[in-house]
């Protein structure tokens, strides 16, 4: 009875909000996510022949969406953030990774799940979208700049990612050389100043 009750509880790492360090922040994350979706399936049901209200509901959900992502839920849930920089001289831009401190509290299991599954799971979705809609030139721009969006934030979070575990591994080395340069350092000058 008691193993059943341990196996019924949600574990940290589950697909559960209530286990979330930042309940509101991961549903804003995913009420923008699904939401766009939505409008976009289901707008014409309740307006009637309505493209433009469709296509313009949807675009300013996507921007929200892309805007939350990438300034407040990616920070909040995962401790990543990015953003791009134009050198205003040469017009060349750069991209810019964030990522929180390794010794800052670490990433809560669930909400790391949730972010990462809806962040490939979204363009996957509007990809079969736009697979379904192929023939319909109108109904596929908004499929379009849904991709753009998406897929920009997607390839962005996974560089951001793969930066910071690239950072947090050349900082260790380097804690560590410096660790071992501070002994070797310490133990060299002590045989010189004996005398």
């Amino acid at each position: 009875m008691e193993q059943q009750q341990q196996q019924q509880q949600p574990r940290q790492g589950d697909l559960s909000w209530r286990l979330s360090s930042h309940p509101v922040t991961l549903l804003g994350f995913l009420g923008f996510r699904i939401s766009s979706l939505l409008v976009y399936l289901f707008g014409g049901l309740f307006v009637k022949d309505n493209f433009v209200l469709i296509f313009i509901l949807t675009i300013l959900l996507l921007a929200a969406d892309f805007y939350y992502l990438k300034n407040i839920a990616g920070r909040r849930l995962v401790g990543l953030r990015w953003w791009n920089e134009v050198d205003p001289a040469s017009g060349s831009s750069t991209w810019v990774f964030e990522s929180a401190p390794p010794h800052a509290a670490s990433a809560n299991k669930t909400d790391s799940r949730f972010f990462w599954l809806a962040l490939y799971v979204q363009p996957v979705l509007w990809a079969g979208l736009g697979v379904l809609y192929i023939l319909s030139p109108k109904w596929l721009s908004i499929v379009v700049i849904a991709l753009i969006l998406t897929i920009t934030n997607t390839v962005a979070f996974s560089r951001c990612d793969k930066f910071s575990q690239a950072t947090d591994l050349a900082s260790s080395v380097g804690y560590s050389g410096g660790l071992a340069r501070n002994i070797a350092g310490g133990l060299f000058s002590r045989l010189f100043t004996r005398s």
